[in-house]
């Protein structure tokens, strides 16, 4: 039997060992660096093209039972008024048949994890890779235990910081700082009190108010619609402590305070009932998740041999098309379908179909780059007219789109309805 090692049991490592066991005879084992399952992280999320995909790996349903679907977004001033506002997926909906989710990672982690057991497809924790040899044959891997294992190729899903680009790919990518960072928490509705819950709860999708430090947003992210998950994303120095990879929980009270203190004088000026809710929602925090927003420059190398790089790990991209999640599973899909009947023992077929993958995927990678890369303007500090004219350009794109029928928040429709299996190879 066929043989593949998955570095990473995130979800581009767990979605890749899932639809190569769904449709080749390609037996995997994941490995994954931390001890357990990661708690890190907010809530995703996942636009129509990944839904499809989710949706062929048996997942969507189960999906949709734990996250939020509404897709309507709504953009504030800080005077109060809704400037906007915006089905992201209507028209994609009803082309397709799949629409928005924005779920707990936690609980998205959950559900792959869920379906790798079933699958009976082994995940090991807490093991760092620390060297690749790379032959015609096959792939050997050594672990910081001294563990070894072998397989005939060996994909890297191990994220913007991966050990396999690192060690063996293109050593000499190397994340950069974006500038920007998010932070924010999710919370229960109810903990905001009678009166500001019954504003909060009438979030269905995302609410965000642009600000003269960045942006300010809130979101449903359970099917219940009983938490919401809020982060601010703007400019700031790469702080000095911390975890830097992957951001950290603040939970020490001083530290929470003082990120907390920093918001509140953000949103002073915020007027309205929402204006309200928004200072309510960070008073209301306990746990403060602060995550600094890295990428990879384009162009790098994502195969070497028998090594091949998927998701962030290849073309880790600021989070601002809300693609993350779908770019890796499109990397996944693509990956099975060129693997499904390749004769693993001989390397030159090994390099075409590699060759093939970047081909086919680097257009559309650097498109959607260039995207999130655009819309990270809006987070970007300005003064008083500035902020006027963040607003009017938005409102102004609201508008255009909702004339021509264009609905689509962040990326174009034309991505949206995307299918990496109908991509011609």
């Amino acid at each position: 039997m066929r043989k593949a090692i998955v570095i990473g049991g995130g979800p581009a490592g767990l979605s890749t060992a899932l639809r190569l066991h769904q449709t080749t005879d390609i037996s995997c084992t994941v490995y994954e660096l931390r001890p357990e399952p990661t708690t890190l992280g907010g809530a995703i999320g996942i636009f129509s093209n990944g839904m499809r995909l989710l949706h062929r790996l048996g997942l969507h349903d189960e999906l949709l039972s734990r996250g939020s679907s509404h897709s309507r977004f709504v953009l504030h001033s800080v005077q109060g008024a809704i400037l906007g506002e915006q089905d992201m997926v209507g028209a994609v909906r009803e082309k397709m048949g799949f629409g928005y989710l924005r779920i707990k990672r936690t609980d998205l982690l959950d559900v792959l994890l869920r379906a790798t057991t079933k699958a009976r497809i082994p995940v090991h924790y807490g093991k760092r890779l620390t060297a690749v040899e790379d032959t015609d044959s096959g792939v050997t891997i050594t672990f910081a235990d001294g563990t070894t294992d072998s397989a005939d190729i060996l994909l890297g899903c191990d994220g913007i910081h991966s050990s396999v680009r690192t060690l063996y790919v293109d050593p000499a990518q190397t994340p950069v700082y974006s500038g920007l960072s998010g932070y924010g928490s999710i919370i229960p509705i109810a903990a905001l009190g009678s009166s500001h819950a019954a504003t909060a709860s009438q979030v269905r999708g995302i609410d965000a108010t642009l600000t003269q430090e960045g942006a300010f947003a809130a979101m449903s992210c359970t099917a219940a619609d009983d938490e919401l998950y809020w982060i601010f994303s703007g400019e700031v120095p790469l702080p000095e402590v911390g975890d830097t990879r992957d951001g950290w929980d603040v939970r020490r009270k001083e530290e929470v305070d003082g990120f907390k203190d920093t918001m509140l004088q953000v949103l002073e000026g915020a007027s309205g009932d929402w204006g309200t809710t928004m200072r309510r929602i960070v008073e209301t925090t306990d746990v403060v998740k602060f995550y600094p927003v890295f990428k990879l420059p384009p162009g790098g190398t994502w195969s070497r041999g028998r090594c091949l790089l998927l998701g962030d790990a290849a073309h880790a991209m600021p989070p601002h098309a809300g693609q993350g999640v779908s770019m890796a599973l499109e990397d996944a899909f693509l990956a099975a379908r060129l693997l499904k009947d390749l004769p693993l023992g001989q390397q030159q077929r090994v390099d075409e179909a590699f060759a093939t993958y970047e081909r086919v995927r680097r257009p559309r990678v650097d498109e959607i780059a260039k995207k999130a890369a655009s819309n990270a303007g809006v987070r970007k500090k300005t003064g008083p007219v500035g902020l006027r004219i963040k607003e009017w350009v938005v409102w102004a794109y609201m508008w255009v789109a909702w004339a021509v029928g264009l609905k689509g928040v962040g990326v174009e429709e034309r991505h949206l309805v995307y299918d990496i299996d109908e991509a011609e190879l």
